[in-house]
């Protein structure tokens, strides 16, 4: 498996658990568990932003990873 495969793969995963936390976030009625949940949202959404980056910067500086 290539780098940009796991990247990519990575990044499939990270989006799941955002959206489960979306999910969690949206049914809870404590305020304190609901602000939890945001704070792991908007990490999680860095992280993403950071890899999606990442696998730019990859695939132009190589390539033969672009599309796969």
């Amino acid at each position: 498996m290539t780098v940009a495969s796991q990247v990519k793969q990575t990044l499939a995963t990270l989006k799941g658990a955002r959206a489960t936390l979306g999910m969690y976030t949206a049914q809870t009625g404590d305020d304190e568990t609901q602000s939890v949940y945001t704070n792991s949202l908007e990490m999680t959404d860095n992280i993403i932003s950071d890899l999606e980056d990442q696998l730019k910067t990859l695939e132009f500086e190589e390539p033969q990873y672009k599309g796969n």
